[in-house]
């Protein structure tokens, strides 16, 4: 990139950062958007690795650093590098925030859809598959990039515009990231066969049913194969294994609803899918490093989410 287009990259990164900041109107956390799928997030203050699990998304940052760990592996995201990430996955991050001591990104939900179309019309052109576990990928950010996510941003401030020019920049950008270095990883989900495409279904089935009761041998004979082998397929895929996986998953929709609906612990618990409320308060401050209940205050206080009582009182 010449000194004209590092230009043009830096004049597009503070048009984003003015205007994510101006959307999130101070929040902090995922604040969603006009435009479903698309959300801003904004954090106030660095904060060290704490687990985390993200939809399969795209993340363009405009502010600050964001570093993921995945087993032995860390991803960066920030300015210069965009994050892919497949499937709903548990990992840890850590936040930088930038020198005014804010960080500010753009996320995009992945559309199957949108992927398979644009495959289709790419044909020959398509980009070559990575290997099946790059699940989670850092890019460098192109020009053509940056541009539709300034685009993107400026089009959600328009009501009119959103509605009619919002769906056809979130296809650009899912066009952009199967053109990048690591594009291959988004056509992978296309694939229709093998145990990658089982591995995926059994992902999707647990963020759908994770409160009912799963065992790996069911699921295992479900997918025709060994307890064994798909213990080795599914960490392949998300570095853990299946009954952590769904634990975690369990976990964070417990702490959402603690967070967001107010509910005990013990209410999130049975809600979630767990038998013993002893349990799940073990398990939650093994993952969390807190008590239920000192999660919840740290994450309401973070959120700057006020309590009905204390509004009440106030």
């Amino acid at each position: 990139m010449g000194m004209d287009g590092l230009d043009r990259f830096e004049k597009n990164r503070g048009r984003m950062v003015e205007m994510l900041g101006r959307m999130s109107g101070g929040g902090i956390g995922m604040i969603p958007t006009a435009l479903e799928g698309v959300g801003v997030a904004r954090s106030a203050c660095s904060s060290s690795r704490t687990p985390v699990m993200y939809e399969p998304c795209i993340v363009i940052v405009a502010q600050g650093i964001k570093r993921g760990f995945l087993g032995d592996r860390m991803f960066t995201y920030d300015a210069r590098n965009y994050l892919t990430l497949t499937v709903p996955l548990p990992f840890e991050c850590e936040t930088e925030v930038a020198a005014d001591g804010t960080y500010l990104g753009l996320s995009i939900r992945i559309d199957l859809g949108i992927v398979s179309e644009l495959v289709m019309k790419m044909g020959s052109s398509r980009p070559t598959l990575v290997q099946p576990e790059e699940t989670v990928t850092e890019t460098p950010v192109d020009m053509a990039l940056s541009d539709a996510a300034v685009r993107l941003l400026e089009c959600l401030e328009s009501p009119v515009d959103v509605s009619v020019l919002g769906p056809q920049i979130v296809r650009e950008i899912h066009y952009r990231v199967l053109c990048g270095q690591q594009g291959g990883a988004l056509q992978g989900l296309l694939l229709t066969g093998g145990t990658r495409m089982l591995m995926h279904r059994i992902l999707h089935r647990m963020h759908l049913e994770y409160a009912q009761p799963m065992d790996v041998a069911s699921l295992a004979n479900e997918a025709g194969m060994s307890v064994s082998a798909l213990h080795h397929h599914f960490k392949e895929l998300t570095e853990t294994s299946p009954l952590q996986y769904l634990k975690t998953v369990r976990l964070h929709k417990a702490r959402m609803l603690m967070v967001q609906e107010s509910v005990g612990a013990a209410i999130a618990a049975e809600r979630v899918g767990y038998e013993s409320p002893s349990q799940f308060s073990r398990e939650f401050k093994r993952l969390f490093g807190a008590s239920p209940t000192e999660e919840t205050e740290r994450m309401r206080a973070r959120l700057g989410i006020v309590r009905e009582e204390e509004v009440l009182v106030g």
